[in-house]
């Protein structure tokens, strides 16, 4: 996907950086993004799992980049970038999962507790904690738990499967995946609270 056509620049990332933070030209940027586009495509689809979705949130982070990025100080454009993509993707999925959520009743009160340990923390990112660490240490946590309850955990909450959904998909019965989902939403929120704790 071309933004702004063929990317002619030999200036290192840094390069570019500056001269952007100097002259706000979108030409820049675009030099700069066009780098690393196929990537931000790539990482997008990984987590929205819909072509269509992934190009449209590719337009949208370069947008975004014309005023993110002179709020911070980057050394490393390419994981900065990386870390971003991610986190905006995750806030698209949160998003998501806000308009199905009369589906997740099925599961019960605590799955709302859940929720909000698992969302809320964007919503109230404290001083020294921001947004982008916040939804890091969630994907931290996500991944310390067991192949069971990672693959059962991300099916139904961040892509909003059913129980039925899930069992086909994975081939495990109801009663595991519920148990899976349940346990996962457990330890998930003793790992976010113990981060929490660390962070303060």
């Amino acid at each position: 996907m071309k933004l702004f056509g063929r990317n002619k620049t030999v200036k290192t990332d840094l390069e570019l950086l500056a001269e952007f933070r100097r002259s706000g030209s979108l030409e820049v940027l675009a030099d700069l993004f066009l780098r690393y586009n196929h990537l931000v495509l790539g990482v997008c689809f990984k987590y929205l799992k819909d072509p269509e979705a992934s190009k449209d949130m590719t337009m949208q982070i370069f947008e975004k980049l014309t005023y993110k990025l002179p709020q911070f100080e980057v050394s490393n454009f390419s994981s900065w970038l990386h870390t971003m993509v991610r986190n905006e993707c995750l806030m698209e999925l949160r998003r998501r999962a806000q308009r199905s959520d009369s589906e997740r009743l099925e599961v019960g009160d605590e799955n709302s507790e859940f929720r909000t340990m698992e969302f809320s923390i964007a919503e109230h990112p404290t001083e020294n904690d921001s947004l982008e660490g916040d939804l890091s240490k969630l994907e931290e946590c996500i991944q310390t738990l067991a192949s069971e309850q990672r693959v059962c955990v991300e099916l139904f909450f961040l892509r909003e499967k059913c129980y039925k959904e899930i069992t086909e998909e994975v081939g495990f019965d109801l009663k595991k995946v519920k148990s899976y989902i349940q346990n996962g939403k457990r330890n998930l929120k003793i790992c976010m609270e113990r981060k929490l704790v660390e962070s303060k």
